[in-house]
């Protein structure tokens, strides 16, 4: 039987390999390199870790820490909205939440606060452990703990000067901007000297640098963005579910900066490491040329 005569069907092939092209530069452009690397150090799952974590070890430590600051009286609910930067209605909801401050304080024996003091130390080798994955270095040994513990007063002394220094009520939008940019540069050198505490210098500063910078702007684009998602939900989830609904809220709040902070460690990474190519590329042309 005789084959039907016609042409091939065309750009059948040539669909494809643009496609198979497409999908390649796609996988080796910043985006598919970010999202790659992402799965890889499992930033979501991480993200979600940092928060238990957080909500179970550090928030206890910083309650009593908050209480004791005698001076503000104001306690670690004043601590968290100033972090979240939400409405006086879902500021009510979370000072609720936590309760008053003396209590807090009262109630804390001096077991207590040791036991809360080594599970914060706990939350501090999470972090390393984090930090280790995304730079792609082996599990410090048992004997750098104390980086824990050293890194854990660094966090506390941070969030006390940054509860220390709001922006004013009503302030102008140039005070507002001065008072966003001093915090930001407070948090670029705080996770700067984070991830170079943490990783026990095996990582050179420099190289540090862009992770910190881009974690210190991703955490000022999170406040933004909870002042106009997070701060309604607390208020309509407070109605609907009660103070389980705050909860709800603040540990969405909290993987979000895990998220902010292990992300932006990965980026950090994946920056430096294209600067370095594109710095070497001038001198591999150069080399090539006088091989020619």
């Amino acid at each position: 039987m005789p084959l039907k005569s016609g042409t091939p069907h065309e750009g059948g092939p040539q669909h494809g390999n643009r496609f198979e092209r497409l999908q390649r530069r796609l996988r080796d452009s910043v985006v598919g390199l970010t999202w790659n690397r992402g799965r890889e150090v499992e930033l979501m799952h991480r993200a979600m870790g940092f928060a238990a974590l957080s909500f179970l070890t550090l928030v206890p430590l910083l309650v009593v820490v908050a209480a004791a600051d005698l001076a503000s009286g104001q306690g670690f609910a004043r601590w968290l909205v100033a972090g979240l930067g939400v409405s006086e209605v879902s500021q009510a909801e979370v000072e609720e939440l936590f309760g008053r401050p003396g209590q807090a304080l009262q109630r804390t024996t001096a077991f207590g606060l040791a036991a809360l003091a080594t599970f914060g130390v706990t939350f501090g080798s999470a972090v390393q452990s984090g930090y280790e994955r995304i730079w792609s270095l082996p599990t410090a040994r048992w004997h750098t703990m104390w980086r824990h513990v050293v890194w854990l007063a660094l966090l506390v002394a941070a969030l006390l000067i940054f509860v220390k220094t709001p922006a004013p009520e009503q302030s102008s939008a140039l005070v507002t901007t001065l008072v966003a940019g001093g915090d930001v540069i407070g948090l670029f050198f705080f996770f700067w000297c984070s991830q170079r505490l943490l990783l026990g210098g095996r990582i050179r500063w420099r190289a540090l640098a862009p992770g910190a910078a881009l974690t210190a702007v991703g955490l000022l684009g999170l406040r933004i963005f909870s002042q106009y998602v997070f701060s309604p939900l607390i208020a309509s989830n407070a109605v609907t579910y009660g103070p389980f609904g705050t909860v709800l809220v603040l540990q969405s709040w909290l993987v979000g900066v895990g998220f902010v902070v292990y992300g932006g460690a990965l980026a950090g990474r994946l920056l430096h490491e294209w600067e370095a190519r594109r710095s070497l590329s001038p001198t591999l042309r150069g080399t090539n040329r006088r091989w020619r």
